[in-house]
């Protein structure tokens, strides 16, 4: 292409109004030589396919608009709209030089082509503007092309000193992209799974980590396999929420096996979408081989462990006192059984010193029961239940409201009148739900409703109610558990059962519910309403449980149904009684229980008091209704003296853990009541 020969004329020349025809009416013979050139100038770059005229286009329709609308100031605003260009050539992998290249062949198009239109003549004025116009284009395409390079290295270096910290760190890191795949692993994580890890890093990296995981052995802490979906990184991508304290246990190639504590948290990018997540990965080996040294073989001392400094109240420190002594009297019982076989097959001398050192620790565990009764002696009364909420209400208030979105209370109180209860600990419980839900709406706040009212079965209802995701099945059966080894406050679900136990002392019941079609959770306490008590006959009798137990007279006792959740203590009851010419039966919990009641004859039920499912009065309240006249026994560790009157009247002995065999057997050899055969 030969550049047109510059002409001087004789009067000056608008080169505004000489230049924009031609590039008002040729636009796209304009870029097309422009990218024609292009091609030629920069011809060892890889660009097959790649169509050059798109951005080029783009600026020439700038450039026109500028002239028209700006005249002359197209020569301060044009190089401000080429600017990013420089930016978007450093990204395509052009070369400074190339740069150079490209607006030196726009000079020589728009020359050629000015000179074609006009004869071969090209006035000075629009030649030097020309020149200068595309001079500076070229100069801010420049600045931008290396401001693009200098942050790039810096990049390159950054990432280069992360590169090698993450080589040395102790945590792994893994990348994950919104669809799944793993985009990168440092180092670590190979180093703590004992495999190679490249082959997760791609587009399949889920069926890559898939392998990789069986290729360990990777599974939870309890046994069970550990698969893609447990991993949080899934679970932070669904929830758009940080995951933590995910445990996975795997397998080095040259043996042992190794506990890895697993965290994921999502990253957004300016716009609020979500770009991805960060997935961390912890040798915690050394922590889980110390905690398992210190774990208890039975699983209410195992989560015992950790929670004796976190009890802030006197009653909770109470409640804890009775769950330590119920587990102890369960290994004592088991001892005890145990015993009374072993004298049956060696001489009983070798073992009276054994026996005597069992009686000696129950002794202590009842002692430690007492620290428990007397800080929790009740003073029970007619407690009016709607004054009694709205004391609660005012005493929870400021706590409620403390935080920046405060949680609001809309009481219904329905006037159900008055219950049996401590009115100081009814009050506190109503003041335990409300900072339980308080906890459980967190820093977002919201609503809660109080509602009250009397139910057609002559109850009193308390309801607090909130709007918060629904619970899950487990989650609910855990909330109770006052040795739970839950993540959270541990407070919470502690004074959850200190006030579900205070309620069943009362004879009344909480409980957890979610409501229909996901519109929140309630908890819902129950108390039989106050009225005069009886003097009927039933009331003056006394019996084995105490005073006010009818008085039953049965037959020869012999089917015996053993009622426990512990596997130790029903087996060995039931090994024992056996070998005293009982025939036993035993059912794990009080659902088995009841239907195996109704399956056959039993003369007698012996009822754990405490089990997940039904509570061994629960139990004996329906044995009683389908049974009057069987004889019925709770046999227990706990501490019963707090029973209301209504339960101890449903049964006809309580017996301590551990079971003085010789009174049990005294109780059972009793004259029988008819039985109730199954239906």
């Amino acid at each position: 292409m030969r550049i047109p020969f510059l002409q001087d004329t004789p009067s000056p020349v608008d080169p505004v109004e000489a230049l924009l025809p031609l590039l008002e009416d040729e636009p796209e013979r304009v870029v097309r030589l422009w990218a024609k050139r292009l091609r030629v100038e920069t011809y060892e770059l890889d660009l097959p396919g790649r169509d050059l005229r798109v951005p080029l286009r783009a600026l020439m329709d700038e450039l026109v608009r500028l002239l028209r609308d700006r005249g002359k100031d197209a020569l301060l605003l044009w190089p401000e709209v080429v600017r990013p260009h420089g930016a978007r050539r450093y990204s395509q992998r052009f070369e400074a030089e190339d740069l150079a290249r490209e607006f030196k062949a726009l000079e020589e198009v728009l020359l050629h082509l000015y000179a074609r239109r006009n004869g071969r003549r090209v006035e000075a004025e629009v030649a030097s503007f020309i020149v200068e116009l595309v001079g500076e284009a070229h100069a801010s395409a420049q600045a931008s092309y290396a401001r693009a390079l200098k942050t790039e290295e810096v990049r390159f270096r950054e990432a280069a000193v992360m590169e090698s910290v993450l080589h040395h760190v102790d945590v792994g890191i893994m990348l994950v992209e919104v669809d799944g795949s793993v985009s990168f692993a440092s180092p670590p994580v190979s180093r703590l799974l004992g495999v190679p890890v490249r082959s997760v890093v791609g587009p399949r990296s889920s069926m890559a980590l898939a392998t990789v995981l069986s290729q360990v052995n990777a599974h939870h802490p309890e046994g069970t396999g550990f698969k893609v979906g447990d991993m949080p990184f899934t679970r932070a991508l669904r929830e758009r929420a940080p995951v933590h304290g995910v445990w996975m246990a795997v397998e080095r190639p040259g043996g042992g096996e190794v506990s890895l504590e697993l965290s994921a948290t999502p990253i957004f990018d300016e716009g609020g979408d979500l770009a991805g997540v960060i997935q961390t990965f912890t040798d915690r080996t050394e922590a889980a081989t110390k905690s398992k040294a210190l774990l208890s073989a039975h699983d209410e001392l195992r989560r015992l462990q950790g929670r004796l400094l976190q009890r802030t109240r006197t009653q909770a420190l109470g409640q804890l006192a009775t769950g330590a002594a119920h587990a102890l009297n369960n290994f004592l019982n088991v001892l005890r059984l145990r015993i009374t076989l072993l004298r049956r097959e060696f001489n009983p001398e070798h073992l009276d010193a054994l026996d005597k050192t069992v009686g000696q620790v129950g002794e202590l565990v009842a002692r430690l029961q007492e620290f428990n009764v007397q800080r929790t002696e009740e003073q029970l009364g007619d407690v009016q239940v709607d004054a009694t909420v709205r004391e609660a209400l005012e005493l929870a208030g400021p706590e409620l409201e403390q935080r920046e979105h405060p949680v609001s209370v809309e009481p219904r109180l329905g006037d159900p009148g008055a219950v049996r209860a401590d009115a100081g600990f009814f009050r506190e419980l109503v003041v335990n739900l409300l900072l339980a839900e308080r906890e459980r709406l967190g820093d977002r706040g919201g609503r809660v409703v109080v509602e009250t009212r009397a139910t057609p079965g002559g109850e009193a209802l308390l309801r607090v109610e909130d709007a918060g995701v629904p619970y899950e099945g487990e989650e609910m059966t855990r909330m109770f558990e006052p040795l739970s080894r839950e993540v959270g406050a541990p407070q919470r679900s502690l004074l959850l059962a200190v006030s579900r136990e205070q309620v069943r002392r009362w004879g009344g019941e909480l409980t957890v519910e979610n409501l229909p079609e996901g519109r929140g959770t309630a908890f819902v306490v129950r108390l039989p309403l106050a009225r005069a008590p009886d003097t009927g006959p039933a009331a003056r009798a006394t019996g084995p449980a105490g005073p006010g137990v009818p008085v039953r007279r049965p037959s020869a006792t012999r089917q015996v149904l053993v009622v426990d959740d512990d596997p130790d203590n029903a087996r060995m009851m039931a090994e024992v009684l056996g070998e005293e010419g009982y025939d036993v039966r035993v059912a794990p919990n009080g659902e088995v229980a009841l239907k195996m009641w109704g399956e056959r004859h039993y003369d007698a039920a012996l009822l754990d008091a405490v089990m997940p499912d039904l509570s061994g009065w629960e139990v004996a309240r329906e044995l009683r209704a389908r049974s009057p006249r069987a004889l019925l026994a709770i046999v227990t560790g706990m501490d019963v003296r707090g029973q209301n009157r209504a339960n101890l009247a449903l049964v006809d002995a309580v017996f301590r853990k551990p079971i003085d065999v010789g009174a049990l057997d005294d109780f059972l050899g009793q004259p029988a009541a008819e039985g109730v055969a199954p239906d």
